[in-house]
Order: structure tokens, then C-alpha cells, then sequence
């Protein structure tokens, strides 16, 4: 174990992490035609 995390809060870590990049994946991707629109 490191930074005294239970196997638990390291998973789950990595879980909020991956819907974290996904969502702004999803925002960059909704904010592009928005921008583009703009012009």
C-alpha cells in the first residue's frame, strides 16, 4: 500500500479519474462547434 489507501480507495481513484477525463473529452467536444459557430 502507498500513501496508506486501501486497495477500495485506489479503484475507485481510478474510476472518478476515467469519468473525469470523459468528461471533459465530452465538453471539449461539445465546446468546438460552439466556437466555430461563434466566428
Amino acid at each position: 500500500m502507498r500513501d496508506g489507501q486501501t486497495t477500495e480507495e485506489r479503484e475507485r481513484i481510478k474510476v472518478l479519474e476515467r469519468d473525469n477525463r470523459e468528461s471533459k473529452r465530452a465538453s471539449e467536444i461539445r465546446r468546438k462547434p460552439s466556437a466555430y459557430f461563434a466566428q
